[in-house]
């Protein structure tokens, strides 16, 4: 008899989180501070068409305070986070001409990618707005991903990446009782996701720079977590529907550059890139 399959997340971790903020504003600089305090990593979404001027002094009690692109490279680069696209002057994308929209998120692509010696393949809607012909624009743009504004409060695996929900924002009241569901599951059945999107400069905004620390200390650093990018967990997702089996499941090839993990039977299984293994019956 078959045997349930599920997929498996690098060492055979069942849990992976991301997060996912916005606008490149000065306040991720202590974001990242925190994330990196507890191991978590992430996507931050720039528009480089709005960089400040280099130089730019804010007025006294100025939340809302983008980075000039030399504060933004020196924060980002090397930093173990991934850039994405938001659109190159922060557009409402949808209510666009399609020409224009293209040029929207290809400037800001093009330069992103030189800006940071890198491929940027994600991106998140500029306030969280589209359509399906904005999709479709971002398909022709190389795009395999992009993050709206909707919220599951689950830990599903996304099926459509262009429309890509979270599990919620960090001002959701529930953010630590999903934190505590996510980090005490111990399903051993489909692999979970749990993702964060928000503006740092909310924290401030808000007076609650707390959220982000409680939240990092307690999900961070968990042995059975896997902390990764957006585009970490789309690539390896990607590269995991890749894997060919033989029709009673037992025989298992792996084409792509990645090394693999799957259960099958109740057994973790690892299948490095090029190889085939054989499963247990």
């Amino acid at each position: 008899m078959m045997s349930s399959i599920f997929m498996r997340f690098p060492g055979g971790k069942v849990k992976a989180l991301t997060l996912s903020y916005d606008d490149g504003v000065e306040q991720d600089v202590r974001l990242i501070d925190i994330m990196q305090k507890h191991g978590l990593k992430g996507t931050f979404n720039l528009n480089s068409g709005l960089y400040a001027a280099e130089g730019t002094v804010y007025k006294e009690g100025t939340i809302y305070r983008r980075m000039t692109k030399a504060q933004c490279l020196d924060l980002y680069m090397n930093s173990g986070m991934e850039v994405a696209v938001h659109g190159y002057t922060h557009p409402f994308l949808e209510q666009l001409p399609v020409n224009i929209c293209t040029q929207e998120v290809l400037k800001d692509r093009e330069t992103l990618e030189g800006d940071y010696d890198c491929i940027v393949r994600g991106m998140a809607y500029p306030f969280g707005t589209y359509s399906d012909e904005v999709v479709a624009t971002l398909q022709q743009c190389g795009i395999v991903y992009s993050r709206t504004t909707e919220s599951t409060e689950k830990f599903a695996i996304p099926t459509d990446w262009l429309r890509l929900p979270a599990t919620c924002h960090h001002k959701n009241p529930r953010l630590m009782e999903l934190a505590r569901n996510f980090a005490e599951n111990s399903s051993n059945r489909g692999p979970l996701l749990f993702y964060v999107w928000g503006h740092s400069y909310e924290f401030e905004a808000d007076n609650n720079w707390n959220v982000i620390e409680e939240f990092a200390e307690y999900i961070g650093g968990k042995d059975d977590i896997w902390y990764a990018t957006n585009i970490e967990v789309y690539d390896y997702i990607a590269a995991y529907k890749q894997l060919q089996f033989s029709t009673d499941g037992r025989k298992v090839y792996n084409p792509t550059a990645m090394t693999l993990y799957f259960e099958y039977g109740g057994v973790t299984y690892s299948v490095a890139s090029g190889q085939s293994i054989q499963c247990k019956k």
